[in-house]
């Protein structure tokens, strides 16, 4: 599970760095997400994360409650994820989710949460004016995972549609365009 946890480090430190350097008065300002803010793109993951694994019957991660603070529900959620990945049996433990199928809690975490949580990173720094390179690596694979579930992507409604970028724009600039954001 060793590689899994560093995998999710790779992301989570970006935007924890993020999370905690964000200005005051900055949490209010508009997202990259239709209709979000700043703090919202840190409730969603604390909101959707621990929802996700208590319908799959997986470990109790902490959810924030209506109104939170975006640092500490962040933080908690972080803290739990990276010691769930370092607990041998939580990590390897199987999960089954409703829709998501059967996976043990790493493979979750490293299958749906960690894209979400780099993509998210990029949308926070955006919204408080910060800029931010994505682990090059990591854009790479979500790129080669997400462009062929094109369709299904677009109609689950979590994504926006495309935007067009030059045929030479970089892989960070081709996945945002490809979730529906504007690099």
């Amino acid at each position: 599970m060793d590689e899994t946890a560093s995998r999710y480090r790779r992301v989570a430190d970006p935007f924890d760095a993020i999370v905690h350097a964000v200005p005051d008065g900055a949490w209010d300002r508009p997202a990259p997400c239709a209709g979000w803010v700043a703090r919202d793109v840190v409730l969603h993951l604390a909101e959707w994360v621990p929802a996700f694994f208590a319908a799959a019957d997986g470990p109790t991660l902490p959810a924030a409650p209506p109104g939170a603070d975006p640092i500490e529900a962040w933080t908690a959620l972080d803290a739990a994820i990276r010691a769930a990945l370092e607990d041998p049996t939580v990590a390897s433990a199987s999960i089954s989710h409703p829709h998501a199928g059967t996976h043990t809690f790493a493979e979750a975490i490293d299958t749906f949460v960690r894209e979400d949580v780099m993509l998210h990173t990029w949308d926070l720094a955006h919204a408080v004016g910060e800029e931010v390179t994505l682990d090059p690596e990591l854009v790479h694979e979500s790129l080669l995972k997400l462009e062929p579930m094109d369709e299904v992507l677009r109609a689950s409604g979590h994504f926006g549609p495309k935007v067009e970028v030059p045929d030479d724009a970089d892989e960070q600039t081709r996945l945002l365009a490809f979730v529906g954001r504007r690099p």
